[in-house]
């Protein structure tokens, strides 16, 4: 009995050391790709967006992007927002504060400058609607965040419930200006089955696309919102005034 008893406490001890070393590893991957984040004080850059979503219907179309720390964004185009919010215009410190219960995943597939961090979404945050009370109590989706530890910028974001994948954000970046990593290219595609879920998407992709823009049916089980970016003009010190409503001007 002492014996199994001093097995537990070697054990428990040990869990609890291999944890502290995950989370002090996994603040330091969060810093770090929140440090290179911030390298960028401001840009402006051309937006091109696809969206292949059933129900919707929108042209390709480019339009104009002003961004400054910490959260300042102006479009040159009314009715539009863009997706993925993951990446571009909100800090890695800001979207992991939104998730619980970090842990690294393993996975002999992933690359060695790759990792990955999962998480549990907080859903009572300001920044996530669930379809329902039911919803929000029942089904918590995990977050998978794709680190690339060479470059310090976030890959890949996958949303769960269980082993349902809902969504997916990939990021393909461009070295700019020597020394800045800045995405060329984002994909969101979404995979629904649930006509509940369905809703909720619609919903919240009429939000993202801009209020002008309204789904013609309910049932959109799966779609790709495709956005290249180009043009970037990085650092230029974009005046407070472009945010507030004046004309824009190239800088």
């Amino acid at each position: 009995m002492k014996i199994s008893l001093l097995k537990y406490i070697v054990l428990a001890f040990y869990t609890t050391l291999f944890a502290e070393g995950d989370s002090k590893f996994i603040n330091r991957i969060i810093n770090q790709t929140d440090k290179q984040y911030k390298k960028v004080l401001d840009f402006q850059v051309e937006m091109q967006i696809n969206i292949n979503v059933p129900g919707f219907r929108m042209p390709k179309k480019k339009f104009k992007v002003f961004f400054k720390q910490p959260d300042k964004v102006k479009f040159n185009t009314r009715g539009f927002g863009v997706l993925p919010k993951t990446g571009l215009f909100t800090s890695p410190l800001d979207n992991f504060d939104n998730l619980r219960e970090l842990e690294i995943v393993t996975n002999e597939n992933i690359d060695s400058n790759n990792v990955i961090i999962s998480g549990k979404l907080i859903t009572d945050s300001l920044k996530v609607k669930m379809p329902n009370e039911y919803a929000r109590l029942t089904f918590i989706p995990t977050v998978d965040v794709k680190i690339d530890t060479q470059k310090w910028v976030i890959i890949k974001v996958t949303t769960k419930i269980d082993t349902l994948k809902i969504m997916e954000i990939s990021n393909l970046y461009d070295q700019i200006d020597s020394d800045y990593y800045l995405p060329k290219e984002s994909n969101v595609k979404y995979y629904v089955k649930d006509a509940k879920l369905s809703k909720w998407l619609n919903k919240d992709i009429s939000s993202a696309i801009g209020s002008n823009m309204k789904p013609q049916s309910n049932d959109m089980v799966e779609g790709n919102i495709k956005i290249l970016y180009s043009k970037y003009k990085i650092n230029r010190g974009i005046p407070d005034k472009i945010f507030k409503g004046l004309p824009d001007k190239d800088l």
